[in-house]
């Protein structure tokens, strides 16, 4: 079953022209099913890169899936052209004042690891979409910074700064293989890192309330349940494209600022050699378990979203 996007949107081409199933609104509306109604609150800078990450994975499940786009409503983008922002992304006071519910929700990251959550400048209405997401989203997924804000908002789970970027590919240990969200993985699994902070597996385990599904020995922590607020947070990026790591590590060094070549990401370590994603599967999966156990728990009434 395909995704519902808007047939303007960029994914909307990129993913007809990969084979993925995409259907324009109009079509959608003809067909007697209740589509999954899944939000990306996207605090990425390159809105339209990480729209398509996104996009693609959850376009990939066997259900109809309505895709939703929404920003902080007092924060503009400035490396996404305005008319793009207009078109297509709803600012949260909109969607919050009109009493709208969500079976799925993800919270993106963004670039702003070395503030205190407190001196965001969004942070009081990012913390209100925390709360809002206990009435009104029935599984939230938070990643990377946005996993922490809310494992922060929520839990006080501190990031600690970390003296060198955590920076490449890195074997990561399932740690709970009955997880329903974890159906399908390796007892070991290869997952993109790019982040200067780090979650502590003993604040975690100080917090029993907090289950950590997927570790890694060098850079610790990634996938963590909450189930007693219907979330996942997830402290790294299986969504990157196979060129993410490349992209970012070119911009540092054309800027002149100091960083390693991204570990075990090129072959034999070679910035000029083309990198191979090796972890595409087992970001389908994640997703698309995630997004199986939305359709498997959710309320058909979406008034109901929200209770126990």
């Amino acid at each position: 079953m395909p995704i519902t996007l808007n047939e303007n949107l960029p994914a909307y081409r990129i993913l007809s022209d990969e084979g993925v199933m995409v259907m324009s609104p109009g079509r959608a509306a003809t067909q007697d099913i209740r589509p999954l109604r899944i939000g990306l609150l996207n605090l990425m800078p390159h809105k339209i890169q990480t729209e398509n990450q996104f996009a693609r994975l959850i376009g990939a499940t066997p259900l109809q899936i309505d895709f939703q786009l929404i920003r902080m409503s007092d924060h503009e983008s400035r490396h996404t052209a305005a008319d793009h922002m207009e078109s297509f992304y709803r600012p949260f006071r909109e969607v919050e004042a009109a009493g709208e519910k969500f079976d799925g929700l993800i919270i993106t990251g963004a670039p702003i690891e070395h503030l205190s959550f407190g001196d965001v400048t969004y942070w009081e209405e990012l913390r209100r979409v925390f709360d809002w997401t206990q009435t009104h989203v029935h599984s939230t997924f938070g990643v990377c910074w946005g996993g922490m804000a809310m494992a922060w908002h929520f839990h006080r789970l501190e990031k600690h700064m970390l003296e060198h970027k955590a920076f490449g590919c890195f074997r990561h240990r399932n740690l709970s293989p009955a997880s329903p969200y974890l159906r399908g993985f390796s007892d070991d699994v290869l997952v993109p890192v790019s982040r200067w902070t780090e979650i502590r597996q003993e604040d975690i385990d100080a917090r029993p309330a907090l289950t950590t599904l997927l570790a890694s020995d060098e850079v610790g922590p990634c996938l963590i349940e909450d189930p007693g607020h219907r979330a996942l947070y997830i402290f790294n990026h299986l969504e990157y494209d196979s060129t993410t790591l490349k992209n970012e590590y070119d911009r540092d060094v054309k800027s002149g600022k100091p960083i390693n070549v991204p570990c075990n990401y090129y072959p034999d370590d070679d910035p000029t050699r083309p990198p191979a994603n090796r972890w595409r599967s087992h970001a389908h999966l994640l997703y698309g378990n995630w997004i199986n156990e939305i359709y498997q728990t959710t309320w058909y009434d979406m008034s109901r979203i929200g209770e126990a």
